[in-house]
């Protein structure tokens, strides 16, 4: 762990009320990049309806809330991990969902006919 995250974790009083996507990473223990995949996944909400683009808050209350729950961070951990195994396979031309790229082989349409 960096120093920097070290000192923003390690605050004496109240800490921020609401936090950036890296302090999100910091507290849960994963990389910045991974934020949005747990947005996409619904497993945290940004504060107010930001644009997609633009800066996103979290609630410091609701994060180390969610710190707290085992079957959460599974689930957490499951969504990273399979966004990571899917990315990669794609990336890779292998089938995530026995299909490539979203398209049907000519042998499996003409299966289907």
């Amino acid at each position: 762990m960096r120093e920097d995250q070290q000192q923003f974790l390690g605050l004496v009083g109240h800490p921020p009320a609401r936090l950036n996507v890296e302090q999100v990473a910091w507290v849960l223990g994963c990389q910045a990049h991974d934020v949005p995949i747990l947005v996409s996944s619904r497993l945290l909400k940004p504060l107010g309806n930001p644009p997609q683009n633009g800066t996103k808050y979290f609630s410091t209350a609701e994060v180390t809330e969610l710190t707290k729950d085992r079957s959460w961070l599974a689930k957490m951990t499951q969504a990273i991990s399979q966004h990571w195994h899917n990315r990669n396979a794609r990336q890779k031309g292998h089938a995530v969902n026995g299909s490539q790229n979203g398209h049907t082989s000519s042998v499996e349409f003409v299966r289907s006919v």
